[in-house]
C-alpha cells in the first residue's frame, strides 16, 4: 500500500484484513478532521524529513544582550517572556513545505541516491513532483553546484522545501542593507538601529531570533530598545477576528475620519501594559482635535494678514504672553520626556491638552482684543509673534503623530528665511518639510507670571461658573466686583482687568481691597476663587423663584436615576450575569450622577443666598 494516496490505503487495509480473518468489524463514527483553508483538501499527517538549526548556542549571547542592558526591553515585564523563551529552547525546525519563500540552499544527486528518491521530473524541471527520503545525502552549499562532488553526475535537483518566514524575517535588520557585503555604506550606517516596536506575541518568533542572527552575523544586537504595543481590542475588550465580526477595518476607519486621528487615538490609548480597547466615538473625538487644529492656523493667518514676515526684534511680552509661552515649555518639557520613554499616551494627551484647552480655550480668547489693534499696534504684533510661535512649536510636538496635518499647516505659515528651501514650482519660497525642522527646546520660564495669570483665570472660571448654574443667558452683560483679601491681589486684578471683562462678558467689574466699606449687594451669587471674594448681581437677569423650582425639579429626577441605579447595583444576579463593561458603566454612571446632584444643590443653596442678599 506504500504507493496508495492515504483514503484508498485505508479501503485496501480493510480489504487485506478481511481478507485475512483478522476484521472483527468495520463502523463510521465521527471525529474533527482537518482540511485546507484554499481547496479543502483533508490534511493527513504523516512524519517527514525537515531541516533543524541547533540555536542553543545561539541563545545564550541574546540572553546575555538583554541581561547586560545592550538592547532594552520596554516594558520591562516583558523580559520575563523573552527569558523563558530563550532558556527552554528547542532545536527550530526551518524548513517549510510551501510554494513561496527562500529555498533550502541544498541539493541531491540523483545518481547518488537513486533508491532514496522517487518521483517524475528531471533537471529543469524542479524537484516539486519528487519525493525525497530522509536517508538521501544532501549537497549543502551557498552556491548552486554544477554537478555532484562525488561522483561529479550533473543530475542535480534542489530541496522541494523553503525556510520558515521566521527564519528569513531573523536575517532582515542587515540582509536589507546589503548583507553579506559588510563594507555597504547603508549597513554601516543604519546597523544597529536604535528601536524595534512589535507585539507581545512575536516576542520569541521574531525578535529573539533577529537577536540571535544580529550577534552571530553582526556581532551586535540589531537595536537598542524593543518597545512592546499593546493589542488592539475592539470597544468591549473582546480580540478582533473575523469569525466574530467585531475587526475595525483600518481603511475604513482612515477614509472615514482621516488618518491623522486614527493614528492620535491609538497613540493617546497606548498606555503601555495595557491594552487598547478602540471605539469609533474616541476616533470620531481626535477627529474633532484635528478641526481645532486647523480652524486655530485659520484664525492665526486671518489675524497675520497677507503681508506678515516673521522677526527677531525685542517684543514686550502681557501677562498672557509669558503665560502661555511658560506653558509651552513644560508641554514641550513633558512630551519630550514620554516620547525619549516610548510612553506614547501620555506625549499625545500633554499635546492635546495644551492645544486645545490652553493654547485654544484659553490664550486665542485672551488676545482676541490684542489682535483687533485694541491696546495699540505694538501690543498687535506681539500678540501676532507670540501666537505664530506657540502654532509653530505645537505642530511640531503633534508631528510625530499626526504628520499629515501638521504638514500641509506648517507649508502655509509664514516662515523666517532659513527655514525656507529652494523655490518651489508655483514661483515661491517654500517652506522646508516640518520633518526637517529640529524639535522644539523649552525657552525661558516666567514662573510668576504664570502663577498669577493661573490667578486671573480662576476669577473667570468663577463668574462662568455662576454664569451656568444660574441660566443667566449667554449674551447677557453682567456686573462683578471681586473683593480681595490684599493689595497684591487687588493690584493682580487690575492688569488683569481686561482679561475678565472680555471672557466672562462683565460690563462693570468693581475691585476692592477693602472689606470693612463693602455693602454687599442682595440678590447676588457669590464665588471664592482662592483669597478672592467674587459677588455677581443677578436681579433682572433670572428669575430667583423659577431657578429654584427648576433646580429642584432637576435635583429629584437625578435622586431617583441614583435610586434606580444602586437597586440595579446591588442585585447579585445582575452583577453576575451583566458583562463586566455594563456594570463598570453603571458604577461610573452613579459617580457621575452624584457629582451633578452636588453641583444642583450648590447651585440651589446659591439663589437661595442670593435671594436674601447673603
Amino acid at each position: 500500500i506504500s504507493d496508495l494516496h492515504a483514503h484508498k490505503a485505508r479501503e485496501k487495509v480493510i480489504h487485506i484484513l478481511k481478507e485475512r480473518g483478522f476484521l472483527t468489524k468495520s463502523e463510521d463514527h465521527k471525529q474533527a478532521i482537518g482540511k485546507c483553508y484554499r481547496c479543502r483538501t483533508v490534511i493527513e499527517p504523516y512524519l517527514s524529513p525537515q531541516w533543524y538549526v541547533k540555536v542553543k548556542p545561539l541563545a545564550g549571547e541574546a540572553m546575555k544582550a538583554v541581561e547586560q542592558g545592550k538592547t532594552k526591553i520596554i516594558p520591562q515585564e516583558w523580559e520575563n517572556t523573552y527569558f523563558e523563551w530563550m532558556r527552554n529552547i528547542k532545536d527550530w525546525c526551518i524548513s517549510r513545505q510551501l510554494w513561496w519563500g527562500h529555498q533550502i540552499p541544498a541539493w541531491y544527486c540523483l545518481k547518488c541516491n537513486k533508491d532514496e528518491i522517487k518521483g517524475s521530473g528531471v533537471k529543469g524541471q524542479g524537484s516539486r513532483e519528487k519525493f525525497i527520503s530522509v536517508k538521501a545525502k544532501p549537497i549543502v552549499s551557498r552556491d548552486e553546484p554544477n554537478e555532484c562532488p562525488v561522483c561529479r553526475s550533473k543530475e542535480i535537483i534542489r530541496d522541494n522545501d523553503v525556510l520558515d518566514t521566521w527564519f528569513s524575517s531573523a536575517l532582515w535588520p542587515f540582509s536589507t542593507l546589503g548583507w553579506p557585503d559588510v563594507n555597504k555604506k547603508e549597513l554601516f550606517r543604519y546597523y544597529p538601529t536604535s528601536a524595534l516596536v512589535t507585539g507581545f506575541d512575536i516576542i520569541f518568533f521574531w525578535v529573539a531570533r533577529m537577536m540571535m542572527m544580529g550577534l552571530k552575523f553582526m556581532n551586535a544586537a540589531p537595536f537598542k530598545d524593543v518597545y512592546i504595543h499593546a493589542l488592539v481590542r475592539d470597544a468591549e475588550g473582546q480580540k478582533m477576528s473575523k469569525s466574530k465580526g467585531n475587526v475595525i477595518d483600518p481603511l475604513v476607519i482612515m477614509d472615514k475620519y482621516g488618518t491623522d486621528a486614527f493614528r492620535f487615538t491609538l497613540a493617546a490609548m497606548a498606555a503601555q501594559g495595557r491594552d487598547v480597547k478602540l471605539a469609533e466615538e474616541r476616533i470620531e473625538g481626535y477627529r474633532n482635535f484635528c478641526n481645532k487644529i486647523w480652524n486655530l492656523a485659520r484664525f492665526t493667518l486671518m489675524n497675520l494678514g497677507d503681508s506678515y514676515q516673521p522677526s527677531a526684534i525685542s517684543y514686550q511680552l502681557s501677562l498672557a504672553d509669558k503665560w502661555i509661552l511658560t506653558r509651552l515649555n513644560a508641554a514641550i518639557k513633558e512630551t519630550t520626556s514620554a516620547l525619549e520613554n516610548y510612553r506614547f499616551n501620555d506625549a499625545a494627551n500633554s499635546a492635546y491638552q495644551f492645544v486645545w484647552h490652553e493654547l485654544c480655550d484659553w490664550y486665542v480668547e485672551l488676545i482676541k482684543l490684542d489682535l483687533r489693534g485694541e491696546d495699540g499696534e505694538e501690543r498687535k504684533k506681539t500678540a501676532q509673534y507670540v501666537l505664530l510661535k506657540v502654532l509653530k512649536d505645537s505642530l511640531k510636538l503633534l508631528h510625530p503623530i499626526m504628520p499629515f496635518i501638521t504638514e500641509e499647516i506648517w507649508d502655509v505659515l509664514p516662515q523666517e528665511s532659513e527655514v525656507r528651501s529652494q523655490k518651489s514650482e508655483v514661483g515661491r519660497a517654500a517652506p522646508a518639510s516640518i520633518m526637517r525642522q529640529p524639535f522644539p527646546e523649552a525657552g525661558e520660564d516666567y514662573p510668576d507670571d504664570e502663577r498669577e495669570m493661573t490667578r486671573v483665570m480662576d476669577v473667570i472660571k468663577a463668574i462662568r461658573n455662576i454664569r451656568s448654574e444660574m441660566n443667566v443667558a449667554p449674551a447677557a452683560q453682567i456686573e462683578a466686583i471681586c473683593l480681595c483679601a490684599d493689595d497684591a491681589a487687588g493690584r493682580l486684578l487690575t492688569a488683569g482687568e481686561k482679561y475678565i471683562k472680555g471672557l466672562a462678558k462683565v460690563s462693570h467689574l468693581k475691585i476692592q481691597a477693602d472689606k470693612t466699606n463693602l455693602t454687599r449687594p442682595e440678590d447676588a451669587a457669590v464665588a471664592v476663587a482662592g483669597n478672592i471674594e467674587i459677588f455677581v448681581p443677578l436681579k433682572g437677569l433670572i428669575n430667583f423663584d423659577e431657578e429654584a423650582k427648576r433646580l429642584a425639579r432637576d435635583i429629584e429626577k437625578t435622586e431617583k436615576e441614583i435610586e434606580g441605579l444602586k437597586k440595579r447595583l446591588s442585585s447579585a444576579d445582575f452583577i453576575e450575569r451583566a458583562p463586566k463593561e455594563v456594570v463598570e458603566k453603571d458604577k461610573a454612571r452613579v459617580l457621575e450622577l452624584m457629582q451633578k446632584k452636588v453641583k444642583l444643590e450648590e447651585g440651589l443653596e446659591r439663589i437661595k443666598r442670593g435671594k436674601g442678599g447673603k
